[in-house]
């Protein structure tokens, strides 16, 4: 090979064989290869494969690295906007607007307000109504009465769609109330169709392939919402002047406690209201005293339709049923009593 210049970058230089020290010529002495030797690559074997002398990452799995420590972000100057938490990978679960209101110390019961407290003294005129007009005419609006509690009592569960277990509560009204008209208002007719249905109740869960906690829960709120409604009819078993009494006295006492009053007093202006009406209607203490026993249990409806934010739903049906129906059984009880 000669001294020919290469593709135009310079001339080649010949190379020289490296000698081990102590033999031949010293290093810049050495002879240069003849002209009609070829030249031989030492690395012409080693094109294709590379080799590493020395070391290289591993094969094997390495421990992660710990991330470096993120210094705190600094203090937000004059300003009193939300702090929050580390980031995590998890991510949080979902907090319930109950929840964040007990977190922020607000109370996470929501009150009806005065349109269900409205229509609730609405259905409670007609109740007395009908009272006045006879068993027929009353029947009409206790039937809606039953309706609504039977739907709200599963919504206010949680239980929606719950078609089957409000269908079972209404068709048990329905059976109170026709046993009602049959045994000439016997009060006997409620307690065998409430043990009748629920019987028929727990059978219907037990055909059920849900889970078994997924059942006891159904179960519970179907035999609730059937008891509620059939108890309901209680103003069909009372006497008409006592139905009158109780359902305007209801009706008084839940548009007085929606009242924008502090809790405290609005549930004494309520109790009050209702005993007022009460003896009004009835002229004696003992009209006084039915109304302000049925505004008590009124109240009790009232504060279960408000438990934990309920829908807008749960308070057009629970909030207006709830404070009747459970009303239903001190009106019967109150009147037989203090008669």
């Amino acid at each position: 090979m000669t001294n020919q210049p290469y593709g135009g970058y310079g001339s080649y230089e010949p190379y020289q064989e490296p000698q081990a020290q102590g033999q031949g010529p010293a290093q810049g002495q050495g002879q240069a290869w003849p002209e009609n030797q070829a030249y031989v690559d030492p690395y012409a074997d080693q094109q294709y494969t590379q080799q590493w002398q020395g070391q290289t990452w591993e094969t094997q799995l390495q421990p992660p690295v710990a991330p470096a420590p993120v210094a705190p972000a600094p203090d937000p100057v004059g300003a009193d906007g939300p702090e929050y938490g580390p980031a995590t990978l998890g991510g949080n679960s979902r907090v319930t607007d109950a929840q964040r209101a007990r977190a922020e110390g607000r109370s996470p019961i929501i009150e009806p307000g005065m349109q269900p407290a409205v229509l609730t003294a609405l259905l409670g005129l007609l109740l007395a109504g009908g009272a006045a007009l006879g068993s027929y005419a009353l029947l009409v609006p206790l039937v809606v009465l039953q309706g609504l509690t039977a739907a709200g009592w599963f919504r206010l569960n949680g239980m929606w769609p719950a078609r089957q277990g409000i269908a079972l509560g209404f068709l048990g009204a329905l059976a109170a109330d026709a046993a009602l008209l049959v045994s000439d208002r016997s009060p006997a007719a409620i307690l065998g169709t409430l043990g009748v249905w629920v019987l028929l109740s727990l059978v219907l869960q037990l055909r059920s392939h849900a889970d078994p906690d997924e059942r006891m829960y159904g179960l519970t709120a179907t035999v609730v919402a059937a008891a509620l409604a059939i108890v309901a009819g209680g103003y069909l078993a009372a006497d008409a002047d006592a139905v009158t009494v109780g359902a305007v006295a209801v009706a008084a006492g839940m548009v007085a406690r929606a009242l924008p009053l502090p809790t405290p007093v609005s549930v004494v202006v309520a109790l009050l209201v209702a005993a007022g009406a009460g003896f009004a209607l009835d002229g004696s203490a003992a009209g006084a005293g039915l109304g302000a026993g049925a505004a008590v249990c009124a109240l009790i409806g009232h504060r279960v339709a408000s438990y934990d934010y309920p829908s807008r739903f749960v308070h057009f049906t629970a909030g207006v049923a709830l404070p009747l129906a459970v009303a239903a059984p001190a009106v019967y009880a109150l009147a037989r009593l203090l008669d």
